[in-house]
């Protein structure tokens, strides 16, 4: 029987839910903290102190949260992560892609460097640097919007729309993302979450909001919504440009009718989503890890 950690913060609705598909899907699971694990050989022949497992390593890890932190704190749980994978346990996802992910600027380079549609973004750490972008930006009357290089949820937004603007580096940590402001006409709080797993889209629901901030977390509405193949192929690209296993591929429209990437999130919630569509998404994510990363499991992958 495979032995899964599901690391996370508390054990709540989402470690619930997968704590069940593991065993559903004839595994164990527990979760675990990755602020109560440890490295070093005197605590563990295996070099690594995870709760639970005194001499031997879990078969595979799930990463459902990473505590924010100082940055040697946050170094050193993808330390964990780079240490686990090394020793050939599956991590899902692993530390490589979650370090590309949650760091906007990587996203956006990656994005663009495989010519996925996103909207233009400039990353610097100079406020001068910055002012300038802005100003140009404004002089076009392009709007912009600054996003902490690390953030999610929708936290720290900030809508650059006029000249009375400011700037405080320090909200921001010192590094200015601006990414342009996409206007839809129509509808300028709406866009899309396409949930992948393996690199296949399995699920969509679009998010409304009276705001221009549409997250879940911060008052937007989730409604149940067709995968379509533009949808749908955007999505599965952004997936494999940065390497995600599993993830939430946020999407919106401009007023031309174009799809554009705005963000992919390597940690994503699902309970919105579970909310308005009819597949098991932890049942899915669970035989993902099993079947396709366990090639002499007898698990059947439900999407297969």
């Amino acid at each position: 029987m495979k032995k899964i950690v599901i690391f996370s913060e508390n054990n709540g609705w989402h470690e619930q839910r997968l704590a069940d598909a593991f065993v559903h899907n004839g595994s164990q699971a527990q979760v675990v903290s990755l602020r109560d694990c440890g490295i070093g050989y005197e605590q563990s022949r295996t070099g690594l102190n995870i709760p639970g497992f005194a001499d031997v390593l879990p078969d595979a890890v799930f990463v459902r949260a990473i505590a924010a932190g100082t940055f040697e704190e946050v170094t050193f749980r993808l330390d964990i992560l780079h240490a686990l994978q090394h020793s050939g346990v599956v991590v899902y996802n692993d530390a490589a892609s979650i370090e590309r992910t949650v760091d906007k600027a990587m996203t956006s380079f990656l994005l663009g460097k495989n010519r996925i549609p996103t909207p233009p973004v400039w990353v610097c750490e100079n406020a001068e640097a910055a002012h300038e972008v802005i100003r140009a930006q404004l002089d076009k009357s392009c709007a912009l919007v600054q996003k902490p290089l690390f953030g999610n949820c929708g936290r720290g937004l900030q809508l650059i729309d006029s000249e009375d603007y400011q700037l405080d580096g320090d909200l921001v940590n010192g590094v200015y993302y601006l990414q342009r402001f996409i206007d839809q006409d129509d509808h300028n709080g709406r866009d899309w979450r396409i949930f992948v797993i393996n690199h296949q889209a399995i699920a969509a629901m679009e998010r409304i909001s009276e705001h221009w901030v549409t997250n879940r977390a911060r008052g937007g509405e989730c409604l149940p919504a067709v995968l379509t193949p533009a949808l749908r192929e955007l999505a599965e690209a952004a997936s494999k440009a940065t390497g995600v296993r599993y993830g939430g591929v946020d999407i919106i429209r401009d007023s031309e009718g174009n799809y554009l990437v705005l963000e992919v999130n390597s940690v994503p919630a699902w309970r919105g989503l579970q909310s308005v569509c009819s597949i098991d998404i932890a049942d899915l994510l669970a035989a993902d890890v099993l079947y396709h990363q366990f090639p002499e499991s007898e698990q059947k992958f439900l999407m297969s």
